[in-house]
Parts: C-alpha cells; sequence; structure tokens
C-alpha cells in the first residue's frame, strides 16, 4: 500500500480516518492498531504519539461521531420549530439518515465496545446527543395534563431504542442493512405513532 503523506498536526486526523476506512471493509472489530497505522501510512509507532492503543483510537472516532450524530439531531429538531411534533418527525428521520449516510461512524459509536466509563469525553458526547431526543420528549410531555404525563426520561429512553432499532437493522449504509418491505422512515413513523398515541397524544395533530 503506497504511503501516504501528512503533516505534522494532523497525524491524529490520519489515523481516525484510517479507522474509519477499515471500519467500513472490516467492522470495528475486524482491524490492529498496526493496521490502522499501515492504513494511515505511517510507522506501527507513530499512533501511539496520540493513542495509548487501539481502543483510544476507536473512543476518539465514536467521540467524533456522537458530535456530528448531535449537530445532525439538533438541527433537525431545530429547537421545535414550527412546531413539535412536525420537529419530532424530522428528529426520527435524521436519526435514520444519519445511520444510512455515517454508518462506519454508527458503528463506531454503537458497536465497538469501548467502554465510555473509561473514556469521558465520549460519555459527555453521547450524553449530549441523547439530550436532543429528552428535549423533543420533554416538549411532547407538556402537552399532555400534568397528571398524565410520562417521565419524560423513560419516553426519551423508549423513543431512542425504536429509533436505534430501526435505524440498525434497515436504515444503515453498510452490508448490515436489511431488507424491508416498506421504507424505513415509514416504520418508525407508524411505530412512533402507536406509540404517542398510547400515551395520549395524538402524533398526526401540531
Amino acid at each position: 500500500m503506497p504511503r501516504r503523506s501528512y503533516h505534522h498536526g494532523n497525524l491524529r486526523e490520519a489515523l481516525v480516518q484510517a479507522a474509519l476506512d477499515l471500519i467500513a471493509s472490516k467492522g470495528p472489530a475486524g482491524f490492529t492498531f498496526a493496521e490502522a497505522a499501515r492504513s494511515a501510512g505511517v510507522s506501527p509507532a507513530a499512533p501511539y504519539r496520540h493513542f495509548r492503543d487501539r481502543d483510544a483510537l476507536l473512543a476518539d472516532v465514536a467521540h467524533q461521531g456522537f458530535e456530528r450524530f448531535e449537530a445532525f439531531l439538533a438541527t433537525a429538531w431545530n429547537d421545535g420549530r414550527p412546531d413539535p411534533r412536525t420537529a419530532f418527525s424530522n428528529l426520527g428521520k435524521a436519526y435514520l439518515a444519519f445511520a444510512r449516510t455515517e454508518p462506519a461512524y454508527y458503528s463506531a459509536m454503537f458497536e465497538a465496545g469501548v467502554p465510555a466509563s473509561d473514556h469521558p469525553e465520549l460519555r459527555k458526547a453521547s450524553d449530549r446527543a441523547f439530550a436532543v431526543v429528552r428535549t423533543a420528549s420533554e416538549a411532547l410531555c407538556a402537552s399532555l395534563p400534568r397528571e398524565s404525563r410520562p417521565p419524560a426520561l423513560m419516553m426519551a429512553l423508549h423513543i431512542w431504542a425504536t429509533s436505534h432499532g430501526i435505524a440498525s437493522l434497515f436504515a444503515r449504509g453498510d452490508t448490515s442493512r436489511r431488507s424491508l418491505p416498506m421504507s424505513p422512515e415509514d416504520l418508525l413513523e407508524a411505530a412512533m405513532l402507536i406509540y404517542l398515541q398510547g400515551l395520549g397524544l395524538d402524533a398526526a395533530k401540531p
């Protein structure tokens, strides 16, 4: 493999990109630290300037992924505009779109098996992405009578789990995607309609 040229200061990003390429072709568990170095066109010792081991490299990839994911979700939510129901629908579509357009990041975020507890910045980035979903849940809960509102955290976890399941199974932009007789967006919309109606929310109305 021809060596890639890089300048001092961007070795870290070269290694992250190499890891993304390898994740796309082999999965997050399918390559070694040395392979990442070779793919980046550097010596096996070079990655240790920035990462203590392969898990640290994957944690950095996942961290960047969650930052992108948060921006994706926040843009779709748009502070609940034009109304919370429409913004909520846009949020679900954005979740699926991220899995489709950024499968390597998505895999690093959710399938690499890197303990977030060992990487505080990764945990914070993950929490910020989830906070967008929680904010949307709180906005929807606010439209229910106070005495019948579900816990917003529970609702956010339900929404995250449903979105993640559909994204992982049917909306991936790689070979992990399974066939479906409808679009993933339609499936998620139907699931959320049933869920919200069960809570007493008519998702068809703003």
